[in-house]
């Protein structure tokens, strides 16, 4: 279900991946990865069906190596078989063209890292440029960083030279995508850029947007846009800082390309997904992002709710009920976890509904206005019944509260039972189970 938001989206062409429609005015895609080896076929296979059922929409596998590359199709096919059609992305980092033309015959997208497609090693110009941390030092130190990139620097026969292997070896790529009409994501990462943008740039944000930005061109140069674009960091101010100057460089070349967003090695538990949300929903609350990913290093499975929750929040996927509820003070009339969670249990699975569950009547009707329905504490051990902010059965028995928003819901013809229920798309009935 789509939500109205108050903030405008980036305005953005559609790519398509397999059966999955990213940009325009298409809801924003949940994205992940299989941490399985690929020559793990079985293993493989297992862990992109487990994905998807709980809600991935397109599930990337590593290609290292040529042969890596030629197990998704045995993969692509045991999937299909054992399950449906899931669509499917290569990760290609080193070897440049071999091992993503192969790929590309098997899967619905190509990611390429620009960093490593055309491999170079870090030689001594890299080392001896300090990058963003020396910048941030003190004013001399800086100076020192600025001389020294101007006596390194890649002059232009140098710079035309590797712009020239970039696209000798990506225009065979952009070939095998357009046979197939397979997309194809340009993935920056911020702890991989190639040695020359290192050297011009320093390890900052303005080099990974033009590292994207050369591959764009060059995709845009052989008429091939089925494109989108990511620029990932392992820190949120430079995650952010990235992909805003990614869209107003791509604004000013008329570009308008889908982004995709994620903190890359947020790590695990309870701070890789506070670390991820912040630089997510930051962009996501600009209009900036249409396909995400939570990183974390844990079982793959786990990334899925958190991207839901995310997106839900900010009212751009309605996947579960929502449930508006106050911290409980001492104006409080009820055990509020306890009831919260029987309403939550007895609910849970009539997605697209907005309950509250408040406390007293101080602040509870005000604080959950746009609600479908509200539970509400009353004086002697009674509770109020709201729709909307309509107060419609009064002085219900604490005990008797959830069955009476239950009639009230079926009163209003919006109860179904559990097994019954309907769900706007696949993901949501999978989160009210």
């Amino acid at each position: 279900m789509n939500l109205e938001t108050t903030y405008p989206r980036r305005r953005t062409r559609t790519v398509r991946v397999g059966s999955v429609t990213m940009g325009g005015d298409h809801p924003v895609v949940v994205q992940s990865m299989i941490t399985e080896e690929t020559r793990n076929i079985e293993a493989c296979v297992e862990q992109i069906i487990a994905l998807h059922r709980a809600g991935c929409e397109i599930v990337r596998v590593t290609t290292p190596t040529l042969g890596e590359a030629e197990c998704v199709g045995e993969i692509r096919a045991k999937v299909s078989e054992r399950y449906r059609e899931v669509p499917l992305t290569a990760d290609v980092h080193h070897q440049g063209s071999v091992i993503a033309i192969e790929a590309a015959k098997h899967v619905d997208e190509v990611r390429l890292n620009p960093g490593l497609f055309v491999f170079k090693r870090h030689g001594s110009r890299a080392k001896s440029v300090g990058g963003e941390e020396l910048d941030l030092r003190g004013r001399e130190e800086a100076d020192e960083v600025e001389r020294l990139r101007a006596e390194l620097a890649y002059d232009p026969g140098e710079w035309q030279e590797e712009l020239t292997a970039i696209e000798d070896s990506l225009v065979p790529v952009i070939e095998a995508c357009k046979a197939r009409d397979i997309a194809m994501r340009i993935g920056v990462n911020h702890g991989s850029l190639a040695e020359r943008l290192l050297v011009t740039y320093g390890d900052t944000p303005e080099g990974m947007v033009e590292s994207a930005l050369e591959y764009l061109r060059i995709c845009r140069k052989h008429g091939y846009e089925n494109l989108n674009i990511s620029a990932k960091a392992s820190r949120v101010p430079v995650m952010v800082a990235a992909n805003r100057l990614l869209v107003k460089r791509m604004d000013e070349e008329g570009m308008d390309y889908p982004i995709h967003l994620g903190v890359t090695e947020a790590g695990d538990g309870e701070y890789a997904r506070i670390k991820s949300t912040a630089g997510i929903a930051t962009l996501l609350l600009e209009g900036i992002g249409d396909t995400i990913r939570v990183s974390l290093a844990e079982d793959p499975v786990n990334e899925v709710p958190v991207c839901y929750d995310i997106l839900q929040s900010l009212g751009l996927r309605k996947t579960k009920v929502e449930y508006i509820a106050c911290p409980s003070c001492g104006r409080t009339k009820f055990n509020l976890p306890t009831v919260l969670h029987q309403v939550r249990e007895a609910t849970k699975h009539l997605v697209g509904l907005d309950i509250a569950v408040m406390g007293c009547i101080v602040n509870g009707p005000g604080e959950m206005a746009d609600a479908d329905y509200g539970y509400v504490g009353a004086a002697g051990g009674k509770i109020t019944l709201y729709r909307k902010r309509e107060p419609v059965r009064h002085g219900i028995p604490q005990e008797q509260g959830v069955d009476a928003l239950i009639e009230l819901l079926k009163a209003d013809g919006l109860w179904v039972e559990p097994g019954d229920a309907p769900a706007p798309d696949r993901i949501a009935l999978q989160l009210a189970d």
